[in-house]
């Protein structure tokens, strides 16, 4: 038991290095990423701090290069489910039992090994899994996940901080308990810091993790738990299990045990999900903590006193960078007459100049999307719009599979507001367009609010306050992250807690206190100092 009231070193962003030509952090990278490529890895599982290797043995390939091997994972079944809840059950008592800062500690750790020599390691694998660019992979695989670490054990500290008041007498306490089970984590391909934030978040807490990731994220996920493990992670505490969905759902749903669900992935994912947790709510010892973020429909509104340039840029920025697979990505855009002349042009230079392929290559601002399935479906959506009468290709539009799954970056004009690109998530380099007539602004923004079933992210571009003030109640419910005169992509944690709601989730702001409340369970302390020895009260007398 400590005797003093600790406090963690405040949290600062971590900065996002350059790679600058000529710099030290990318001649390492470029070495790394060197050796790393040509070195074979077989990845385990890992359930109770052991390596559980299985003979089912699936492949590994960079999106980017499909021809090239960079190893194998183990796939798991069911049983290794089983043996993964049990491990972290036997963990638990003992973890929470530890002091919380002991457990910050071990976090606080893993920023700093990520942040140093980690760095290119993790950046690295992210580039060669998942196809990330130098920049984007700084931006996610370091900077956001040494954040997440950060400032979540500030924040679990200011949680712990906030207590009751107590009158004369008494003495109140409230103290922060984890969940009673085990933790359920499923992660995305899509950014590595969200992978270990969604298993993290719940651990520093007190709580036990069992991590699904997302197969094409499996090459970097091993990093991380190299990293948990360095950082002093005890055994069982997490535990990474390759199993198919269903297989891990059958294991997992049904458990008494089963106290939370920590999930970024699909809509209808998450819904079914959804459903099966309550088809078995019997079951549980408590109602589990359902946490969820699930995409968008992202928008970009420009009114017409935007500055063009500006928008321009944000809708190239933001719908193309690490090639529209980010949840927040710029998937619609509505842009007013009169500066469509400028931006069109402005959007067509721009999409002209941008160089794909791989990401090994640094001059290349576009890379691979994630994997073939993903690669058809976008690619489905722009040859039925190269066909289509409501709709017509502005630039790009072109890909190959031949090499790697490349996609121009491809920008659709909709003579329709409600055409399918303007309605569907594509998750993809692919952005769509409807130009408005600027005497419709107020009907346009209505019309952003009702088209999509998301509310995840959305931007608004104007030099009117008016306008902008318009916007922002008008899409008051439309997104969950909404910039003024910025792109919708780029949230950082301790400044944009990022999450939406409607079909975009349970909007639980991920890099905020917010989300950590969800994995906790309070638990009120009344101690009466002088507890009273008569039971009768003055009002009798």
């Amino acid at each position: 038991m400590a005797d003093a009231f600790f406090e963690v070193p405040v949290a600062v962003n971590e900065p996002v290095l350059s790679y600058a030509p000529g710099s030290p952090e990318k001649e390492l990278l470029v070495r790394t990423l060197a050796k790393m490529k040509k070195t074979k890895v077989d990845i385990p599982m890992y359930i109770g701090g052991k390596k559980v290797r299985t003979s089912q043995k699936v492949k590994m390939y960079p999106p980017h290069e499909i021809k090239h091997e960079l190893g194998t994972f183990s796939k798991g079944k069911a049983s290794h489910v089983s043996d993964a809840i049990k491990a972290a059950l036997k963990a638990k008592p003992a973890w929470e039992a530890m002091p919380w800062q002991d457990r910050a500690a071990i976090f606080l750790k893993a920023a700093d090994l990520l942040s140093g020599p980690y760095r290119a390691k993790m950046n690295a694998a992210t580039m060669l899994a998942q196809s990330k660019n130098a920049y984007q992979a700084e931006i996610d695989a370091v900077a956001e996940m040494a954040d997440f670490f950060r400032f979540n054990a500030q924040y679990m500290t200011e949680i712990y901080t906030e207590q009751p008041e107590s009158p004369a007498g008494i003495w109140n306490r409230m103290e922060f308990r984890p969940l009673e089970g085990f933790v359920f984590a499923i992660t995305p391909f899509n950014f590595t810091s969200i992978a270990a934030n969604l298993a993290a978040a719940p651990a520093m807490l007190g709580n036990v993790v069992v991590w699904k990731p997302a197969e094409t994220q499996i090459y970097s996920a091993q990093v991380i738990m190299e990293l948990f493990q360095e950082a002093g992670l005890p055994d069982g505490v997490i535990n990474l299990v390759y199993v198919d969905g269903p297989a891990a759902g059958e294991v997992v749903f049904k458990h008494p045990d089963f106290a939370g669900l920590h999930f970024t992935g699909s809509t209808g994912v998450f819904q079914r999900l959804w459903q099966t947790i309550g088809e078995n709510i019997s079951r549980y010892k408590t109602y589990p903590r359902i946490v969820g973020e699930t995409g968008g429909k992202d928008f970009v509104v420009a009114h017409s006193s935007a500055n063009p340039d500006q928008v321009s840029t944000a809708l190239i920025r933001a719908a193309f960078e690490f090639q529209g697979q980010k949840c927040s990505a710029a998937s619609r855009a509505y842009i007013p007459k009169n500066l469509w002349g400028k931006i069109s042009k402005n959007l067509v230079r721009d999409v002209n100049s941008i160089k794909v392929g791989s990401p090994e290559d640094f001059g290349n601002f576009v890379n691979a999307v994630i994997d073939e399935r993903s690669f058809n479906k976008i690619t489905n959506y722009i040859t039925k719009a190269k066909k289509s009468k409501k709709a017509s290709i502005l630039v790009g539009g072109e890909y190959s599979k031949k090499e790697g799954y490349f996609i121009q970056p491809t920008i659709i004009v909709a003579k329709d507001p409600k055409y399918t690109t303007m309605c569907e998530e594509i998750f993809g380099p692919v952005l769509t367009i409807y130009v408005y007539d600027p005497k419709k602004y107020e009907k346009t923004l209505k019309l952003v609010d009702e088209t999509s079933p998301y509310a995840l992210t959305g931007a608004i571009f104007a030099k009117d306050r008016g306008a902008i003030l318009t916007a922002s109640n008008i899409l008051k419910h439309a997104a969950g992250n909404f910039y003024i005169n910025d792109k919708p992509t780029g949230a950082v944690v301790g400044q944009q807690p990022f999450g939406g709601a409607r079909a975009s989730g349970t909007n639980d702001k991920a890099g905020s206190v917010l989300n950590l409340y969800r994995w906790l369970s309070p638990r009120t302390i009344k101690e009466c100092l002088v507890p009273p020895t008569d039971y009768r009260y003055p009002f009798l007398g």
